[in-house]
């Protein structure tokens, strides 16, 4: 189960990045404008969807609504709107990189290749650089004692 976690994490490095990246910046483009127009269409406690719609069209062309979150008028709006979209994106992102994990722990590995044996073992049977080829970097030495001999499995196409 590990090996799952770690290839996920590994194979979406560049995607985690890009995740982090994304939610400053819907932060800063639609979060704030959001909590900014929730804070000028309530009067009184009363909520006015009119005015909220009126509100977050010029809040969200000017980006000066995301310095003014931290006034003591709009900050408890702004992180309480910041807390639902974080927990609705971490959800969203959770359910990306679950779908993304491998099938088992042989996804993606080259069939034919090197990758069962670990820091060079399979050199004390192969040769790394001339012989039968087998795979990339991977030959038969033909001097060696013992048998030589290679099973082909597969076919050889040509038109």
């Amino acid at each position: 189960m590990n090996y799952k976690v770690e290839k996920t994490l590994k194979d979406n490095r560049k995607n985690l990045i890009i995740i982090g990246v994304l939610w400053v910046i819907l932060t800063i483009i639609l979060i704030s404008p959001i909590a900014y127009s929730i804070v000028e269409a309530t009067d009184n406690g009363i909520f006015n969807l009119s005015k909220f719609f009126d509100e977050i069209t010029p809040a969200i062309k000017s980006f000066t609504t995301f310095f003014q979150m931290f006034s003591s008028k709009y900050l408890g709006t702004f992180l309480n709107t910041l807390l639902y979209f974080s927990i609705a994106y971490t959800i969203f992102c959770v359910i990306g990189l679950y779908r993304s994990k491998p099938k088992n722990e042989y996804t993606d590995i080259e069939h034919g290749s090197s990758d069962w044996s670990a820091h060079g073992e399979q050199y004390r049977v192969l040769s790394k650089n001339k012989g039968i080829l087998l795979a990339k970097d991977n030959y038969l030495p033909v001097n060696k004692r013992g048998n030589v001999n290679v099973l082909v499995v597969g076919r050889f196409r040509f038109w």
